[in-house]
């Protein structure tokens, strides 16, 4: 296997990158969020009902506005992230083989070698590969021809990398 394609440079790219990975690690915030802002929101509600409810709304209040804020962090980082990015626009490409997955950008290079990946995630938009239990870098599907996605996913699947995200 040899699939070798560019990659433009388009400003919104460095930030979808950026929202993807950004994404797979923060996700965690928007649950504990969740869970901290219906504990705030039923201790509230409870602590109504007793006389030390007064005492205690401030830790429940608290609570509360702490899982909202944890919730809107995710988006937040999205956010800038893709405000931030449009400077880091320059062209690259990708060079994927049976060995490695080598990576261009502007003047920088780098790869990762696909004995090296634990797995690699199913997205809308990417592949993202994982070294260990981290995401190392993502492949754009929407940039290679149907016929290459096509052979590279038999090839993550035949070596048992490839999972839904």
């Amino acid at each position: 296997m040899h699939i070798r394609f560019d990659v433009p440079a388009d400003p919104d790219y460095p930030g979808r990158v950026a929202a993807t990975l950004g994404g797979v690690r923060l996700r965690r915030y928007s649950y504990v969020g969740a869970v901290l802002a219906a504990v705030g929101a039923i201790g509230l509600v409870v602590s109504r009902g007793f006389a030390s409810g007064e005492r205690t709304s401030p830790l429940w209040t608290a609570i509360l506005v702490g899982g909202v804020l944890s919730m809107l962090y995710l988006p937040w980082v999205r956010w800038r992230a893709r405000r931030r990015s449009g400077r880091y626009a320059v062209e690259g490409g990708y060079d994927i083989t049976d060995d490695n997955i080598m990576m261009r950008s502007g003047s920088e290079s780098g790869g990762i070698a696909w004995d090296g990946v634990a797995q690699v995630k199913d997205t809308p938009d990417f592949w993202i590969v994982y070294v260990g239990r981290m995401p190392a870098t993502v492949i754009p599907r929407w940039l290679m021809s149907a016929e290459d996605a096509e052979t590279l996913r038999a090839f993550m699947a035949d070596r048992g990398l490839l999972r839904q995200g």
